[in-house]
């Protein structure tokens, strides 16, 4: 089922996704994240997104269109170990829609999903060179936190989801 959405410039249409996405969203990622890290970097955004993430936590999930064409995503999911924590996996929003508050719509629609199923506590991650997505996340009242190491002033766990593979972690409580 589709939603409208609109923001103050434009339409959208939101959806939760389904497996048919999974290929479309892949298509879009290098794209949108200009190459970033090269081949290697690519390889490793498409394989968080496998396409059990399109099939198992569809409820959870969210996808923008317009005109057809997908300009934005989050992929998160309630946590079947912390039952007072949910988890946004993986967010996407088109570099030309940018700026219009579709990513921050998204989490605020995750947040009240989150809060509707008796979850108090938001969690994510990103990777320590990824500037935007951290303040993007601070912006969004997560906080960063403490790691062992840090990166450019920033407190890094180190080997997060894999050698050499450092992540920011971060947590909002709603």
């Amino acid at each position: 089922m589709t939603t409208p959405l609109s923001t103050p410039w434009r339409h959208y249409d939101l959806r939760r996704p389904g497996p048919e996405d999974h290929l479309p969203v892949l298509a879009v990622l290098d794209t949108w994240w200009d190459g970033m890290g090269g081949p290697e970097a690519s390889r490793q955004r498409a394989l968080l997104l496998p396409k059990l993430m399109f099939q198992h936590f569809t409820e959870s999930s969210f996808l923008v269109t317009s005109d057809e064409r997908i300009v934005a995503f989050l992929i998160g999911f309630l946590s079947p170990s912390r039952p007072a924590e949910s988890y946004i996996h993986f967010v996407g929003v088109d570099p030309a829609e940018r700026g219009n508050g579709l990513g921050a719509e998204l989490y605020e629609r995750f947040f009240a999903y989150s809060r509707a199923h008796g979850r108090s506590v938001v969690r994510a991650i990103t990777s320590p060179v990824n500037k935007g997505s951290h303040a993007f996340h601070t912006r969004m009242g997560f906080v960063t936190e403490p790691g062992p190491e840090e990166f450019d002033g920033l407190p890094v766990q180190p080997d997060y989801d894999g050698p050499g593979l450092d992540r920011l972690s971060f947590r909002k409580n709603l």
